[in-house]
């Protein structure tokens, strides 16, 4: 049996896809991934991304401002961010990605926790669910997520924390993405995670072209590869695959009401 996915996070407006967009968009048709989702990064490529949207019957846009780039974001860019989610633009299902990370030698925390807060504001006042980017920040996160109790939550992307920070979001009605890292044997803690989290709280995600699956390591990742993802949490899991995929299709659905 054949099933249908949505790829909740694939950033579609970079390389190896802006360059080949209808052939990317028949691979990923032909692997079952009917929707994909492309979350912005910084106020550049706002239009990029509304244009792929817009040009692309698969294609849905969220738009946000990224704490990986953060000396990248000023005052203006919130100001066009605002602009142009206050326009209503067609196929604009979330506001995303933003959130906050830790990796970098310098992160700027503090600004990141600044943009994050402005964005939370602006999910707020449009209604729209938040894709959210934590890397070593998932217990801050979550204290700012409590404190602004946003009315249309939203997805914890590419998680890899604890159980017991999985279900701190599930609590806060937040979902978690599940991606490539899952086909990793070493992975055991998310490996676990995905297997113990209740099946409502879980979506699909590649994160193309980062975020490479086993055996595909220094290959851009791309948005078929979901079909991947899922049969790899349909061996975590105890549910049947055509209840996994419904039910993931379910949540998607549910969470952002423009798809």
């Amino acid at each position: 049996m054949s099933f249908q996915f949505i790829d909740t996070h694939c950033h579609f407006d970079f390389p190896p896809f802006v360059d080949d967009a209808e052939g990317s968009l028949k691979k990923a048709a032909a692997a079952g991934v009917e929707k994909i989702i492309v979350p912005a990064v910084e106020a550049s490529r706002f239009e990029r991304v509304l244009s792929l949207a817009a040009t692309h019957s698969p294609l849905y846009a969220a738009l946000g401002l990224h704490p990986i780039v953060i000396e990248k974001h000023t005052e203006e860019s919130l100001e066009l961010l605002a602009e142009q989610i206050a326009s209503k633009p067609q196929k604009l299902v979330a506001l995303g990605e933003i959130g906050l990370d830790l990796y970098r030698e310098d992160p700027q925390f503090e600004r990141q926790v600044y943009f994050l807060e402005a964005q939370f504001k602006l999910a707020k006042r449009y209604d729209l669910p938040v894709i959210l980017h934590s890397r070593r920040t998932h217990d801050k996160l979550a204290m700012l997520l409590k404190r602004h109790n946003l009315p249309r939550t939203g997805v914890v992307h590419g998680f890899s924390g604890s159980l017991q920070q999985a279900e701190r979001f599930v609590q806060l009605g937040y979902k978690i993405g599940v991606g490539g890292t899952i086909t990793y044997p070493r992975a055991s803690k998310t490996r676990d995670v995905m297997a113990q989290l209740p099946l409502s709280a879980l979506l699909l995600e590649t994160d193309a072209p980062d975020m490479p699956l086993n055996g595909y390591q220094g290959q851009p990742n791309r948005p078929e590869q979901a079909a991947r993802v899922f049969e790899c949490l349909c061996e975590l899991r105890s549910e049947s695959p055509d209840e996994i995929a419904e039910t993931l299709t379910g949540n998607t659905l549910k969470l952002f009401a423009g798809l």
